[in-house]
Parts: structure tokens; sequence; C-alpha cells
């Protein structure tokens, strides 16, 4: 019986190493000036901070999976929206995912996160600061209905309009990755101020969260920016196709094998997992 447990532990623990990625053994940021590296989605960063843990305009969740690394760019922009978002009065901010300390791929859960330019950001503000279980073990409000047409109106409050607002607003900010259905409601209560809309992207998923993206530092001349949004606030028909059934004969993306760090990314790899 023994053995079996021992054996049966050992498969387990040899599953989560074959999971793992090499950037998660960087648990470190890498000495040197800032420098996001590559693209969104496929990319590292030398020079990150970690964002400062005890704040009193925003908490942060899940600690232990030390994913609270970015460019100091976004450490800023964390600090700066959340005391903007406390001095309306409209809550607490909760810091999801950011980034591990050298960027990088992750094993699970995010496809970008990669060069310390994006968070996740929860969509609700509790007044009352959340205790130390709460933040280990976040329960996330789903307000997306079920037949993803549309919010729950019990669970939408107007303050949740006004965090990704805030954060649209902001000039570091490029992309904001929302459900078609949130993004549904906020145009529907924008009123004549749409500008900031343009930045607000449906998305996949996304029902309980917003994944807030930074533009490309000035000197990070090897970080690859993304190509602006079509112009306009994003609520017409390039919305509506979310909500339309998929085509006849459409078939679900199959997972590709990622693609080669670029060669940057992988110099670092190479000499600090020697």
């Amino acid at each position: 019986m023994k053995k079996t447990l021992a054996l049966l532990l050992a498969l387990v623990a040899g599953s989560a190493a074959q999971a793992a990625t090499p950037w998660q053994q960087i648990t470190h940021p890498i000495a040197g000036s800032p420098q996001s590296i590559g693209s969104f989605s496929n990319g590292c960063i030398i020079g990150a901070s970690a964002l400062p843990l005890d704040a009193e305009n925003y908490q942060v969740m899940r600690t232990d999976q030390r994913r609270y690394f970015g460019h100091p760019h976004l450490v800023r922009f964390i600090e700066r929206m959340s005391q903007q978002v406390r001095s309306q009065g409209l809550g607490t901010v909760l810091v999801g995912d950011m980034g591990m300390a050298a960027g990088g791929r992750f094993s699970s859960g995010h496809a970008s996160h990669q060069t310390g330019l994006d968070v996740d950001i929860f969509l609700q503000l509790p007044q009352t600061r959340w205790t130390s279980a709460q933040l280990r073990r976040p329960q996330a409000i789903d307000l997306v209905a079920v037949n993803g047409k549309g919010v729950i109106p019990s669970l939408w409050k107007p303050e949740i309009g006004t965090l990704i607002k805030t954060a649209a607003q902001d000039d570091e900010v490029t992309r904001i990755f929302v459900n078609p259905a949130i993004k549904q409601q906020l145009c529907l209560e924008a009123g004549p101020d749409r500008g900031w809309l343009n930045k607000v992207r449906p998305w996949f998923a996304h029902r309980a969260h917003m994944h807030v993206r930074l533009r490309c530092p000035a000197d990070s001349l090897e970080c690859l920016e993304q190509a602006a949004p079509p112009p306009g606030d994003g609520c017409g028909a390039e919305l509506q196709s979310w909500f339309l059934p998929p085509p006849p004969g459409s078939k679900a993306p199959t997972k590709s094998t990622p693609p080669p760090p670029p060669p940057s990314c992988q110099a670092l790899l190479d000499k600090h997992l020697l």
C-alpha cells in the first residue's frame, strides 16, 4: 500500500514538473535596466519590479504563486490607478496575476503576461479589506449571464464600469480585455464620453476580471508592440459578431506548439538555468 501511494505521489510530482516551464525556475528578477523583450505572448523581462504587497489602495491575491512581478511602468500604473479608484470612494482594487520574476511562459492560465506589461484586475471593489484567507483563495464573481448575451443585473454595479473607465483613460494603457457581454454593458452605459471604449476589447472568458495591457516602454527596444485597435468605440457590428453562432462547418481551434522564445530570452534562460 505504501509503495503504491509513493508511486502515485511520484507520478503526480512528475506530471507537475513536466507541466512547469523553465521560467518558473527563475524566482527573482534578473538584474539590469528594465527591458520588456518580445511580444506579450512570447517574451520575457529584465529588471522586473515586485509589486509592493502591503498597500492601502489595493490588495494582491494568490501571492503564494509569485505572479506579482512586472515592468516598473506596470507597478506604477497599478499604484496610480488604485489611488484614483480609492479617491472616488469605490473600494479596494483586487490585483490578480501580473507576471513571473523574469516574465516568460506560464505553465497554465495565460498565453500572454510574458513581458511584464499585463495585469488582471478583479471586477469587484470590496469596501472592507479582504482577509489573508480570502486573498489566498479568492472567490471571483461571474458577472455574465449563462447564455453569454448580457451581464447579470443583480451583480452588475456602476462602480465596475467606473473602474474599467479609470483604467482605460490611463495614457499607458493600450488594451483592456473583458467578456463581450461586459463590453456591451459598458457601451450601453457610456453616454457621450466614449473615446475610452476604443481600448476595451471583447475577448473569450474574462467574465469576472479585466486584463489590462500597457504599451511597450520607449526604451525597451526589443519589445514588440501590438497594432492599435480599429478606430471607433467598438460598440457596433464588431461587438455584435461575438454574439452570433459560429458559421456552419467551423471547428474549435486546436492547441498549437508554443514558438521558441526570442533569442534574447533564450539567452537569459541559458545563462540563469545552468
